[in-house]
């Protein structure tokens, strides 16, 4: 499981949001993001690029911090 910081978050929609972008793409599984240490945790089914999931954060409207 891979753990990343996001910056930016501050109710349930954002948790929302974040889940629904890293949902969108494929070889992200098992998503789970909280809010209260700011990090989204995932599986990968295949090697996914940092900077897909890093986009997909930065378009949904937070920032990966690190």
């Amino acid at each position: 499981m891979k753990t990343i910081k996001i910056k930016g978050m501050s109710c349930q929609h954002c948790v929302m949001a974040v889940t629904k972008a890293l949902n969108a793409i494929d070889g992200i599984e098992n998503i789970k993001v909280d809010l209260k240490t700011e990090t989204a945790s995932y599986d990968e089914t295949r090697p996914v690029d940092m900077a897909v999931v890093t986009g997909a954060i930065k378009k949904a409207g937070y920032d990966v911090a690190g």
